[in-house]
């Protein structure tokens, strides 16, 4: 691995994708070289039109296409999803290639997967796979690791989201739809250390946001892939996760369009507010972060995450979340430019 290299190179599988297309451009402003790489040689070819970056197409079901695709490459970002059906093809490709993976997956059950069948493989080969290095399962993570500080352990995390709005695009559908199926339609969560299934309609609640947002309906339940993520390294029995009820209903409809670039870095006029609680006893620790933009602040956050296992900054091998593989509060740091982020007490 040539980690040492002056613009280390990233393959972004699924390059011209809409989160795929963020990361392309953040990896180069960060002055890494991106290689370009996806099922589709013809979108390929039109998103290094103007770029004139090396494309690499692949299929999840050529094994030699996808070693091609990472041949020389310094680490490997998959944005492609449904990653049910992408994740475990590309890590067995970063695991023969010697590089490490990281992913923007939402989906539950992909994120489970991925630590429940790569621990012990990517432990033993000495290499780091991060899964859900994500506005969704990544962003949470790291909140709920700095809320926590020096406790042990907690009783319970919350994790609320205030999304203005949610424009979701063509492949968060096609992932939720997998989603949907693997689970027959019914909702998941997180309690008593361990995921499970329910037919239980999400309660409509009141959640008080930091200001300037303040008290929103949002709906219960509404499980994320920081259900997955948070658990896996922090000793919490219970995960809530909660959804801004406007941002929910966007979703649910079928009449909701896919997000509208609005500035020059093409991102959509969509703004977030995720608040994190942690408990323990009658004592509640508090973190929270605003930016703009779920799918185009994805980019910063993958970004980073290779940039600090290329440069060593990690504090674990093997499957890892964002909160067991980087100090929390200095990565939350790093993204001062694109998040505000409070941390109390």
């Amino acid at each position: 691995m040539s980690a040492q290299t002056t613009h280390p190179q990233v393959t972004v599988f699924g390059a011209y994708g809409h989160t795929g297309r963020f990361v392309v451009a953040e990896l180069l402003e960060r002055g890494f070289t991106p290689v370009l790489s996806g099922r589709d040689a013809a979108k390929l070819a039109a998103s290094a039109a103007s770029s004139g970056l090396e494309i690499r197409p692949a299929s999840v079901d050529d094994p030699a296409a996808l070693d091609r695709a990472l041949s020389g490459a310094d680490a490997v970002i998959n944005c492609a999803g449904p990653f049910a059906t992408t994740a475990a093809p590309l890590i067995e490709a970063a695991l023969r290639a010697g590089v490490p993976y990281v992913d923007v997956a939402a989906e539950i059950e992909a994120n489970h997967d991925t630590f429940t069948h790569f621990a012990d493989r990517a432990r033993s080969a000495g290499t780091v796979i991060v899964p859900a290095m994500a506005f969704y399962g990544g962003l949470g993570d790291l909140l709920a690791t700095a809320a926590m500080g020096d406790w042990k352990t907690a009783d319970e995390v919350h994790v609320a989201y205030g999304l203005s709005g949610w424009h979701p695009t063509a492949g968060t559908r096609a992932a939720g739809q997998v989603s949907r199926d693997r689970r027959a339609g019914r909702h998941v969560r997180y309690r008593d250390g361990a995921l499970s299934y329910h037919d239980t309609a999400s309660p409509l609640l009141t959640w008080a946001f930091p200001e300037p947002m303040g008290e929103r309906s949002v709906l219960g339940d509404f499980t994320m892939a920081d259900a997955v993520t948070i658990p896996s390294h922090l000793p919490v029995p219970d995960v809530h996760v909660y959804m801004a009820a406007e941002a929910a209903h966007d979703l649910a409809s079928a009449e909701t369009p896919a997000p509208e670039p609005t500035d020059e870095r093409g991102r959509s006029a969509q703004t977030f507010l995720v608040d994190v609680r942690v408990r323990r006893g009658d004592e509640e620790r508090r973190a929270s972060a605003s930016g703009r933009d779920i799918y185009a602040f994805t980019a910063p956050l993958a970004v980073e995450a290779v940039h600090r296992i290329l440069t060593g900054q990690t504090r674990a091998t093997g499957v890892a979340s964002a909160g067991a593989v980087f100090d929390a509060r200095d990565f939350l740091r790093a993204l001062s430019d694109q998040l505000s982020v409070e941390v109390a007490p």
